[in-house]
């Protein structure tokens, strides 16, 4: 049934009859299609409808053509022989078609053949044309190119010029008439006309004539010879000049060096070259000429072949501050050169030349990084091998973080940084972040030094108190941490350039490592907090000798704390004393904080223990004593004062009260920790 026929769909359901009539279609898409119309269930019931349309459709159409489907043997009668009767006059006019292609075919050729030689005789007819024009214009050269009168003479090189461009042009069309002797004339004609050309050139050059080199410069560009003007400029003008500028004797006696070897070079361009420019690079004024480029064919081309050849020690790496200072130098000759093209097609067509490219290569900086790669990197090596020594005169306390700073900003200095290596340096300076936390985590590993050699290296400047430099150190990381984004700013400052999403993404590296740096910070935290707190839960291993002080020894009633609760403050006190000047006070509070919870938390384990000790052992006494007969005599201590027990309570009580109290460590630190909760803690 063809896309026309299909009935037309009920209103009310959600499809039309075009949905069917698509040369593809795909019942899934058809269900995904209408899912979002109606749901699977009235899908399928508007789907049952329009059958329902289609087979009444289908038994319509079968009703209307009816007869003719009965009819259709009927009418087919008789058409075999009616085919056969017209077979043979198709054969016939087949071949007659056949015989006119062919009369056809054979007049074309003939056609075909006589245009040809009409064509042949037309270009012979022209070449002979030429030819005889070629002999009138060879004599009138010779004549036009005899000496004249200097006055004359520019306007005779200028109708030479186009006579003979005219007879190069008739010499194309009659190359297999011309006579050896008419080629030969006409290089030597060739030849002297440039010759006059140049000699015209030069003149006008050397004598600044601009309306002179204008009149050459079209000339030139009439004979094509574009390429030769720009080659004989720099031969006979720009090689001379550079010969006495260029060279290793003219840098050595220069007081400026290779930037004023490079003034040297640009001063020629303003002095040589100026009527060029002006004509060959400002299309606006009246005799401009375009179709030259001095500055980058003939200028540039020479002094790049001199710098290359002549001045190779500018380019050597042997001391990289020389081969850095050269090249700075070099970019910054390049810039002022590069502010003489008018246009900036002229610049990106000069910075694709190949000699441009070539200077480019000379100076290869994939040796030069290496080098100060090395530089930097042996230098924070030798700093991070000195371990703990002390930095002098720095913000920062250890040397091993006073020289990843400045190996940091040694990457981006003005004597080692170069624009084009700016993703290397960037690489390296988050290397350095890198290796200096990870030389944290190896110093942190390391075992601390007996005391002979602390004491021999003290003089040297290094930390004999292992405490004392995970202090230092957890400053200087904060410190360090803390200046990075000024680092940032120094580096993007060198940056010019560079989108803001790369500008985001570098910022973001940087983050990552600030945020590397600082997790090493609770590590050293814990280290600080083991070395002051181990001190002192050392002696609080005298808490279980108590018991044995007064257990059958008859001791007085105690009256006073023990000496080791003083050993056990201390070591806290003497920290807070030492460090209270050279540590940020927030930093100060929170170790204190921590180092008493870490030392009240073992107190009260081991107070614990001794008065549960204490009490299993009192409990055992009384069930003994219970046990023993009712009429036996009491012993002689019984009754008499406080028992062994009680002293020994007695005794923790006056320790835990003299730790609580830590009077004058908390008048000096002021840290609130100690006020309270440490003192119910224990009691």
């Amino acid at each position: 049934m063809a896309s026309g026929t299909y009935p037309e769909t009920p209103k009310n359901l959600c499809f039309e009859k075009v949905e069917f009539s698509k040369k593809i279609f795909s019942a899934d898409y058809f269900l995904q299609n209408h899912r979002k119309k109606a749901n699977l269930e009235n899908l399928r019931d508007d789907l049952g409808v329009y059958l329902k349309v289609l087979r009444s459709a289908m038994i319509d159409l079968i009703n209307k053509d009816y007869a003719d489907f009965v009819n259709l043997s009927t009418n087919l009668i008789g058409l075999d022989k009616a085919i056969s009767n017209i077979q043979v006059p198709l054969g016939q006019l087949k071949e007659e078609v056949l015989q006119v292609k062919l009369a056809l075919e054979e007049t074309r050729g003939e056609v075909l053949l006589l245009l040809e030689r009409r064509q042949q005789l037309q270009s012979t007819k022209r070449s002979l044309q030429s030819l005889a024009t070629v002999q009138s214009l060879l004599r009138k050269l010779v004549e036009l190119l005899k000496p004249c009168d200097d006055k004359e003479f520019p306007s005779l090189v200028e109708r030479a010029a186009l006579q003979f461009n005219e007879l190069q042009f008739h010499m194309s069309r009659c190359q297999s008439y011309l006579s050896t002797d008419d080629v030969q004339q006409a290089e030597l004609i060739s030849s002297r006309l440039l010759s006059n050309l140049n000699a015209m050139f030069l003149d006008g050059v050397r004598q600044h004539d601009a309306g002179s080199i204008s009149q050459c410069l079209r000339i030139y560009l009439a004979l094509g010879q574009a390429k030769a003007a720009e080659e004989l400029f720099r031969r006979e003008v720009v090689s001379p000049a550079m010969q006495d500028v260029i060279s290793e004797i003219s840098l050595q006696s220069d007081p400026n060096g290779l930037r004023g070897l490079y003034t040297h070079v640009l001063a020629f361009i303003d002095t040589n070259m100026k009527e060029l420019l002006d004509l060959t690079t400002q299309s606006d004024r009246a005799i401009a000429v375009q179709g030259f480029d001095f500055l980058a064919n003939s200028f540039w081309v020479e002094v790049e072949d001199r710098l290359e050849r002549d001045l190779t020690s500018i380019v050597a790496f042997g001391i990289p501050e020389v081969f850095h200072q050269n090249y700075c130098e070099t970019a910054d000759f390049l810039e002022k050169l590069e502010s003489h093209f008018q246009t900036q097609e002229e610049l990106l067509k000069f910075r694709k030349n190949s000699h441009y490219k070539a200077f480019l290569d000379h100076w290869n900086l994939t040796v030069y990084f290496p080098i100060r790669w090395k530089e930097i990197v042996n230098c924070m090596e030798t700093a991070l091998a000195e371990g703990r020594r002390l930095a002098q005169g720095s913000q920062f306390h250890l040397l091993a973080t006073t020289v990843a700073w400045e190996c940091l900003h040694r990457c981006w200095s003005r004597g080692v940084f170069l624009p084009l290596l700016a993703n290397r340096f960037w690489k390296l300076s988050l290397m350095i972040v890198s290796r200096y936390c990870s030389w944290i985590g190896e110093i942190l590993e390391q075992r601390q030094p007996s005391n002979t050699q602390a004491e021999s290296e003290s003089d040297g400047g290094v930390v004999t108190d292992r405490l004392q430099f995970l202090v230092y150190l957890h400053a200087d990381v904060q410190l360090f941490a803390d200046k990075l984004p000024e680092f940032v700013t120094m580096a993007f400052s060198k940056l010019a350039g560079i989108s803001k999403n790369t500008l985001a993404k570098l910022k973001e590296s940087v983050e990552e490592s600030k945020q590397q740096l600082m997790a090493r910070c609770p590590t050293i935290t814990q280290f600080i907090l083991g070395e002051v707190s181990g001190d002192s839960m050392a002696q609080l291993r005298q808490v279980s000798d108590i018991p044995r002080l007064f257990r059958r020894t008859n001791r007085d009633v105690p009256s006073k704390p023990c000496t080791y609760v003083a050993a056990v403050l201390g070591p806290p006190q003497a920290f807070h004393k030492a460090q209270r000047a050279s540590v940020n006070v927030d930093f100060l509070h929170q170790w204190l904080v921590l180092i008493f919870s870490a030392i009240t938390t073992q107190y009260y384990s081991s107070v614990d223990d001794v008065l549960t000790s204490v009490q299993k052992t009192e409990e055992s006494l009384r069930r003994l004593k219970k046990a023993r007969d009712r009429t036996s005599t009491p012993s002689s201590t019984e009754g008499k004062g406080l028992g062994d027990d009680d002293k020994i309570r007695l005794q923790l009580a006056l320790d835990v009260s003299c730790y609580c109290e830590g009077e004058q460590l908390r008048q000096e630190s002021n840290v609130a920790c100690l006020d309270g909760g440490t003192t119910t803690t224990l009691q």
